[in-house]
Formats: C-alpha cells, sequence, structure tokens
C-alpha cells in the first residue's frame, strides 16, 4: 500500500512538472501585452491662445512721415484639420509704438487687430500657411499741439510658419502687410492712411 501511495504522489509530482515546463513554453511563445505604436500624428485642430512680438514699418498716404516701432500683442484661433490640410480663424490686438515725425507733421499707429482666415499645408509638426482677412486700427496726427484721431478698418493679408515643440506648444514666424484706409484729417487737409509690413514672431498654447 506505501508503495502505491509513494508510485502515486511520483506520478502527480511528474505532472505538474511537466505542465508548469508546458505553461513556461506556452507564455514564452505569446506576444507581449503591450506593443510598440508609432506615436500619433502631431494634431493642429483644435483652439489655441498665445502672445506676440515685432516689427512694424509703413507709411502715411498724402504725408513724408513714416511710422516704425515695435508692435507685440495676443492672438486667440481655432483649427480644422483634414489630412495634411489645416484651415482656420484667427484674431489678435496689437499695441505698438509705430511713430515717425517730419516737419510740424507726426503720425502714430497706437494700436490695430486683424480678424483673418488661414489655410496651410502641415508636415507633421510643422505647418505653412496663407493667411488674409479684415484689419482695423487707430491712426493719429499731430501738429503745432493739435491732436486728431481716426479709427479705420482695412485689410491684411500674409504668410508665416509655424512648429510644434511640445504636445500643447508651438512657435510662429509671420509677415502681415496691413493697410489701413484712408480717412480725412481736418488738421492736415488731406486724406491720410496707414499701410505697414509688419515681422513677428509668437508662442501659442493649443487646447
Amino acid at each position: 500500500m506505501s508503495r502505491f501511495l509513494l508510485r502515486a504522489l511520483a506520478l502527480i509530482a511528474a505532472g505538474w512538472t511537466m505542465s508548469a515546463q508546458a505553461a513556461d513554453l506556452n507564455y514564452g511563445s505569446r506576444p507581449p501585452l503591450t506593443v510598440n505604436q508609432p506615436l500619433n500624428a502631431y494634431s493642429w485642430a483644435g483652439p489655441y491662445l498665445g502672445g506676440n512680438l515685432g516689427y512694424a514699418w509703413g507709411s502715411v498716404d498724402n504725408n513724408l512721415t513714416k511710422p516704425s516701432g515695435v508692435a507685440g500683442g495676443v492672438q486667440a484661433g481655432y483649427n480644422w484639420q483634414q489630412g495634411p490640410w489645416v484651415f482656420g480663424v484667427e484674431g489678435d490686438i496689437q499695441a505698438t509704438g509705430a511713430d515717425d515725425t517730419f516737419a510740424p507733421w507726426k503720425f502714430a499707429n497706437p494700436w490695430f487687430g486683424t480678424v483673418r482666415g488661414r489655410v496651410g499645408y502641415a508636415l507633421g509638426n510643422v505647418l505653412f500657411y496663407g493667411t488674409g482677412g479684415l484689419a482695423f486700427g487707430e491712426l493719429r496726427a499731430t501738429t503745432f499741439g493739435l491732436s486728431e484721431s481716426h479709427t479705420n478698418a482695412g485689410w491684411t493679408v500674409g504668410i508665416g510658419g509655424e512648429m510644434g515643440f511640445a504636445p500643447n506648444w508651438s512657435a510662429k514666424v509671420e509677415y502681415l502687410y496691413v493697410d489701413l484706409a484712408d480717412s480725412n484729417f481736418v488738421i492736415t487737409g488731406a486724406s491720410n492712411s496707414y499701410r505697414f509690413g509688419l515681422i513677428r514672431a509668437g508662442v501659442n498654447y493649443h487646447f
């Protein structure tokens, strides 16, 4: 009886050993629970908010002044993406130190803003785009202690490039040409407007 029990225990032990070895073999042949996946493509879609700083230079119609100076402000927008194509709308508001004096006349552009559409082509985290739309801003004339300001609407067009450098952050460089429409100034006795170029760099946070 004891020999029979010992043989039974030996068979059970042998069965457990074979089962464990088979389990090890099966586990080794399974694919890992996690597999390496390619990173998701950078997405430009969604809302964003940011700031910018640049330099503006231009000229005033019917006057020899050429206001120029530092410009800076904030922008906000929204992008839609279809494959590599990116479509969006963006608005910005800028404070500027652009001014110039010639003889008794001084012209300045204290602020301006734009509302623009954007169309771009994305190469991963790099976006090249064109932009254009509405521009508006103040043109201020000063002479002999008298000052007159007009807020005019006009248009703008430009190009730019933007690069995503972190999951929610991008940096851009942009050139805009802005044309603020003519208006009649009493103190100059003429129709004056401000046309200028603007180059700026900015940073956006994407939500």
